[in-house]
């Protein structure tokens, strides 16, 4: 079984201080580290949608690197610290990013997040052709 790395445009594995890949191909699918909000300066905004915006965009992001879309995910599980305050906007937020065949989806709320100020972390799962 032969597995790839994949990075987000101008990333390499090099500039990951964690020993992780942001998304692996492997065995027919696509697995995505748990996205947070986090800006392109790795600061997290205090808006919530601000967060949940950056965490699709960053999601979309290795998507392409995939040369996939949000098609292709089967699955999505939501990681939510105040799940109840933050849910509706969470939801609007998601409704503009999941294509048909909606994906299979899991929210599950958490004390806290690795991220100190991160509201959600957000992991998929996407088929690859």
């Amino acid at each position: 079984m032969t597995q790839r790395a994949i990075y987000p445009q101008g990333v390499s594995a090099a500039d990951i201080p964690l020993k992780l890949s942001p998304g692996i191909i492997s065995n027919g699918h696509l697995f995505l580290t748990g996205m947070t909000g986090s800006g392109p300066d790795q600061t997290i905004p205090d808006d919530p949608e601000a967060q949940f915006h950056a965490a699709f965009q960053k999601i979309t992001d290795l998507l392409l690197a995939a040369d996939l879309d949000f098609g292709a995910v089967v699955e999505m599980t939501s990681y939510h610290v105040d799940l109840e305050a933050h849910f509706d906007a969470f939801s609007a937020v998601h409704a503009q990013y999941v294509k048909p065949p909606h994906p299979a989806w899991t929210a599950v709320e958490v004390a806290g997040l690795r991220r100190n100020g991160a509201l959600v972390e957000i992991r998929v799962i996407a088929r690859v052709d």
